[in-house]
C-alpha cells in the first residue's frame, strides 16, 4: 500500500544516512522521525521530531513507534530484537530478518553462497584448534574477523605468518570468528540496488571504491572496469534483493579478482556511503529509491546523467579544507552538521560531476578535486 503524502517515516539511527534519508523523504512530502541516543544528532537536525532513547529500551521502541507510520534503519548496530518490536507495531522495512543476516558474518556468507552468490572461501572459528585448522585449509595470507559489530575495518587482523595467530585470536573480540582465505583482487567495487514490495528492482551503475586507513575514501561512478564484469556485479546485487525479500535499499559491497571474478564481500541492507555520488549524479539518488520503496511509492530507473567521483572528508584535516572546498568551482559540498571532527569520523563528503561517458584518469581526477588530493588510489 501506498504511503500518503504528510505520512511519517520512522527511522532508527541519528547519523547521516538518516539525515540524507530524512532529506529525501521531505522532497516526496513525508515527514521523518529519528530514534536515537544521541542529542543533536545529524538525522535529528532536519527532521521533524525526535524520540531521544537506547535502541534496546522497549519503552522506548513503543513511544517512537506511535510517531511512525512506517519504519526503517540507517545502520546495522542496531537491535534486531527492538526492530521485532517494532516490526510488531509499524511495519519495519527491510524486515528485522534481514538486518539479522547483515549482522553476523557466518549468516551472511551462508546466505550469499545459498543463492549462487560466490564469496571468497571462508571457514567458521570457535576455538583456537579450529583456528589452525582453517588456516591449515585456506593457507597464509588470510583475513581473522569478529562475526558481528565489525566495520571500517575493526574487528579483523591481517594473517600473514603462524606466529601471528595466538595474537589475533586473543585480540579479536567478540567471538565466533570467521577465516576469510585472501583474495588477490584488482579492485572493490559496489553495487546499490533497490527493491519494492511488488518485486520491482532498480539497481544502480556498479562503482569502484578506493580506500584509505580502512575507510572509504572515493568513489568512483562508473567503476573503471569492463562492461561486462560490471553487468555483472549488477546483476549478482538484483538477485540478492531478490532471495532476501528487500523492501528498501541493499549495498552489495565485492571484489573483482586479478582473473576477472566478482565475489560479494557484504551486504548492507540500507543506504550506503559508496552511493553518495547518486545525489548528484542521478535523476534519482539512493535515498530517494529507498523512501520510495519503504513506502510503497513506484521505483524509477537508476540511471545517472554524469560521471562522478565522490570524496569522503573524514577527520580533523580533511574538514579543515572546508573553506577551501566551498571556493573550488565544480566541487559539490555536503556536510553532516557533526559538532566535533575526530581521527576516522565521516564528516561529509564532496562530488564532481563529468559529462557521462568522460571519466578522467587519475590526474584530471586530481585537478578537478582541487584541494582534495586523492590518496586511496
Amino acid at each position: 500500500m501506498m504511503l500518503p503524502p504528510n505520512a511519517t517515516i520512522g527511522i532508527v539511527g541519528g547519523g547521516q544516512l538518516g539525515r540524507m534519508s530524512a532529506l529525501a523523504a521531505a522532497r516526496l512530502g513525508y515527514r521523518c522521525h529519528i530514534l536515537t541516543p544521541e542529542p543533536d544528532s545529524p538525522a535529528g537536525q532536519v527532521a521533524a521530531g525526535v524520540t531521544l532513547g537506547a535502541y534496546e529500551d522497549p519503552a522506548v521502541l513503543r513511544l517512537f513507534a506511535r510517531h511512525a507510520d512506517v519504519i526503517t534503519f540507517e545502520f546495522e548496530n542496531v537491535s534486531a530484537e527492538g526492530l521485532d518490536l517494532l516490526d510488531s507495531l509499524r511495519p519495519v522495512r527491510p524486515s528485522p530478518a534481514i538486518l539479522r543476516i547483515s549482522q553476523d558474518r557466518l549468516a551472511e556468507k551462508r546466505f550469499l553462497n545459498a543463492a549462487d552468490v560466490p564469496t571468497a572461501p571462508w571457514r567458521a572459528v570457535e576455538t583456537r584448534a579450529e583456528l589452525d585448522a582453517a588456516v591449515a585449509e585456506l593457507g597464509l595470507p588470510a583475513v581473522l574477523k569478529t562475526t558481528r559489530l565489525g566495520y571500517d575495518g575493526k574487528g579483523q587482523a591481517l594473517l600473514r605468518d603462524p606466529a601471528e595467530l595466538d595474537a589475533a585470536w586473543n585480540t579479536l573480540f567478540p567471538k565466533p570468528l570467521v577465516l576469510e582465505g585472501f583474495v588477490d583482487f584488482a579492485c572493490e567495487i559496489s553495487v546499490v540496488v533497490a527493491r519494492g514490495a511488488d518485486g520491482t528492482i532498480s539497481a544502480f551503475d556498479t562503482v569502484e571504491n578506493s580506500h584509505r586507513d580502512h575507510i572509504l575514501d572515493m568513489t568512483f561512478a562508473p567503476a573503471r572496469i569492463a562492461p561486462e564484469t560490471a553487468q555483472t556485479a549488477r546483476a549478482m546485487a538484483s538477485r540478492v534483493a531478490d532471495s532476501l525479500g528487500l523492501i528498501g535499499l541493499l549495498a552489495v559491497e565485492m571484489f573483482v579478482t586479478a582473473d576477472g571474478r566478482v565475489l560479494a564481500n557484504e551486504i548492507a541492507p540500507r543506504p550506503h556511503n559508496s552511493g553518495h555520488w547518486t545525489i548528484d549524479a542521478c535523476p534519482a539518488s539512493q535515498f530517494e529509491l529507498h523512501i520510495r520503496a519503504i513506502a510503497g511509492l513506484p521505483l524509477p530507473p537508476a540511471t545517472r546523467h554524469s560521471d562522478a567521483v565522490m570524496k569522503n572528508l573524514v577527520g580533523v584535516e580533511e574538514t579543515a579544507m572546508w573553506p577551501d572546498i566551498l571556493a573550488t568551482p565544480g566541487l559539490i559540498p555536503h556536510l553532516y552538521g557533526k559538532a566535533e571532527a575526530r581521527a576516522g569520523r565521516k564528516m561529509g563528503h564532496v562530488t564532481r560531476l563529468f559529462p557521462h561517458g568522460s571519466l578522467p584518469g587519475p590526474f584530471g581526477i586530481a585537478a578537478a578535486l582541487g584541494p582534495l588530493t586523492p590518496r586511496g588510489e
